[in-house]
């Protein structure tokens, strides 16, 4: 039997929707696959078919998933679906079949052996882990017109995942999360409900105005962290292990 392969939005929309038109297909499942961007390679005797993500769709699988599996799993797919993997689509899609199949019982993500339930715990531990360490190292600055500034560029695409934590931690603060790889960021207004904003900030990157305050604390805090160093307890591979090369240049101790 012909191979159908679903071509995605990479988004959690996108692949969602990619889900429910495999579903739509009524199709064996084994004979569909999604992935998510431009097609590289094309297999031999495959039928490709566009996905334009569609909100209504993709919340409908929500829906499901969140009756039918839970919120911890549902996080865990959301977390799988961000992540930079080129794999992940059909790995949810996979699993999802896996756990609406009820050929198993109790937590769907409890069965490794089964290779796309593995590969989506995998996805969602190591999204998991970069977000678990922008929850400290991220760094926000406040601009002159009053907005706390955070710029990072994380592997996976995760600023619609960290977005709640901290507008939940500063909820009477203007500020914004831009990730710098993919030119877009979260925004969120004091006491309001933060938004996805497509495209560059509204100045040229590196031309930020800051706050005076802003300044000094960033001068003083360079120098603590300066002077707290012992150099004969230097450990660089350690240091390496605690805090990834990848984050420091987004962050002011290092700049």
């Amino acid at each position: 039997m012909e191979e159908t392969i679903f071509v995605c939005e990479d988004s959690i929309e996108g692949i969602l929707t990619g889900v429910y038109e495999a579903y739509a297909l009524r199709k064996p499942h084994e004979t569909i696959r999604l992935q998510t961007g431009a097609v590289q390679n094309y297999r031999l005797f495959a039928i490709y078919q566009q996905v334009e993500p569609d909100r209504q769709k993709s919340e409908k699988v929500i829906r499901t998933l969140y009756s039918r599996f839970g919120e911890a799993v549902c996080t865990q797919l959301e977390q799988a679906m961000v992540s930079y993997d080129d794999g992940k689509a059909d790995a949810v899609y996979h699993t999802i079949v896996t756990g609406l199949s009820g050929r198993y019982q109790g937590c769907l993500m409890d069965h490794l052996s089964n290779r796309y339930v593995h590969k989506v715990f995998e996805l969602s531990r190591n999204t998991g882990i970069e977000m678990h360490h922008l929850y400290g190292f991220l760094r926000f600055q406040e601009l002159e017109n009053g907005v706390l500034l955070a710029k990072y560029a994380p592997k996976n695409d995760i600023t619609a995942l960290l977005a709640p934590h901290f507008a939940d931690r500063f909820p009477g603060e203007d500020f914004a999360i831009y990730d710098e790889k993919r030119q877009y960021y979260a925004l969120h207004p004091k006491n309001r409900q933060w938004y996805l904003v497509r495209g560059s900030l509204p100045f040229a990157d590196g031309q930020e105005e800051f706050t005076r305050e802003e300044a000094e604390y960033q001068m003083l805090y360079r120098h603590f962290c300066h002077t707290i160093t012992v150099a004969e307890r230097k450990n660089t591979k350690l240091q390496r292990n605690m805090l990834p090369l990848r984050f420091r240049r987004h962050m002011v101790e290092f700049l």
